[in-house]
């Protein structure tokens, strides 16, 4: 029975001795076989740290060669020449043709002002013109009739001097006869009286002449002075039919109607600002950092990304590179000569056009934009 007893009885530290002696062979056993039985946990300690340091080993090698060929910059708007539309006379609008975003056409006719002043100016300007022609052509008749008259006058001086002389011989010669007594009373008298009267027909015909001249002097200078007076009104009439003109306001360039601030029945001011014109064809001005420019040059091609359309890439090229700083082509460059000088890495304007056709897509000016220039 005690034999029994013995058996049947098992201490625990027997049990513990012979498990580990069970565990020691398995694992003798699963190192021959070659396998490692270790914890899932475990492996996902070395496992995942191993992989993410090759993941972002292979990402660092694709970000350092693509920014050894690619520079890019958030720092990019679109751009458009904005037209600011304004009167060029003052008046009421009587009709407008024009609504917020409107789309129209470069010689469409926009807005018309009231021109009743303005026809009524240019019939008076023409009034004066055809007055001051009427008064020139009075000038060119007094010119003609002096020019006549003097002509005559110097006709009647050759008669009348040629009488002269004759009276003058006679009557020194009837003097001399009447002397000797060869000649009578009666006839020194009448060689006396022959010669004033030759000589009083002359100093008319001289005084004639004089007045004739006066005459042809005075119409030329009215002529001149109608004249001028002519060219001022040729002037003012052209100057008149301009502003009746600038009633009518055309567009000067296809775009957009936008920022109207006119309404039908506005007293407008002469360069009173109406609205906006905006053109359809706009490019991206980029504002790279200087040490992005190294290789950076006209010519290279862009993949542009706008913030409407993330899932497209447009294609551009690199137009220009200014050829001046942001802040130095500012309103106010700053000055750098001071004792608290700090170095500031300074942006390039960069002029990027698109090379595919945008007009179905809504870019405008002022737009968000990220472009991407390969630079090799």
């Amino acid at each position: 029975m005690s034999n029994e007893q013995n058996k049947n009885t098992i201490k625990p530290e027997d049990e513990n001795i012979k498990q580990q002696d069970n565990q020691s062979d398995t694992d003798d056993t699963n190192e021959e076989d070659g396998e490692d039985h270790r914890p899932s946990y475990k492996k996902k300690r070395v496992i995942v740290p191993s992989v993410t340091a090759i993941l972002f080993f292979f990402i660092g090698i694709y970000f350092m060669v693509h920014a050894l060929h690619f520079q890019s910059t958030d720092d990019a708007f679109v751009e458009g020449h904005i037209v600011s539309v304004a009167p060029r006379v003052s008046g009421p609008v009587i009709e407008m043709l024009i609504d917020d975003n409107k789309p129209v056409k470069k010689g469409d006719l926009l807005i018309v002002i009231d021109p009743s002043d303005y026809e009524a100016k240019l019939a008076q300007s023409k009034a004066k013109l055809a007055e001051a022609k009427a008064t020139l052509n009075i000038s060119e008749k007094d010119i003609t009739r002096s020019k006549s008259g003097l002509e005559e006058s110097t006709h009647d001086i050759a008669s009348t001097t040629s009488k002269l002389d004759f009276a003058k011989k006679d009557y020194k010669r009837y003097t001399a006869m009447y002397k000797e007594g060869i000649a009578s009373k009666q006839e020194y008298d009448s060689s006396k009286t022959a010669l004033t009267v030759a000589k009083s027909n002359h100093n008319s015909a001289i005084e004639r002449q004089k007045a004739a001249k006066a005459m042809l002097d005075s119409a030329k200078a009215k002529k001149e002075a109608t004249l001028a007076e002519i060219q001022k009104l040729e002037a003012e009439v052209k100057t008149d039919e301009l502003n009746l003109s600038y009633t009518k306001i055309y567009a000067p360039q296809d775009g957009l109607i936008t920022n109207r601030t006119v309404e039908l029945g506005n007293y407008l001011q002469t360069a009173q600002p109406m609205f906006a014109i905006v053109p359809e064809k706009v490019w991206v001005v980029a504002n790279f950092k200087e040490t992005q420019l190294t290789y950076m040059k006209a010519g290279q091609p862009v993949s542009i990304k706008i913030d409407t359309y993330p899932g497209k890439k447009f294609k551009g090229k690199v137009d220009s590179i200014q050829r001046s700083t942001g802040a130095k082509a500012s309103l106010f460059p700053p000055e750098n000569a001071v004792g608290s000088y700090v170095k500031i890495v300074q942006r390039v304007p960069v002029k990027i056009i698109f090379e595919e056709d945008i007009s179905n897509y809504n870019i405008v000016p002022g737009m968000s934009v990220v472009p991407e220039v390969k630079v090799r």
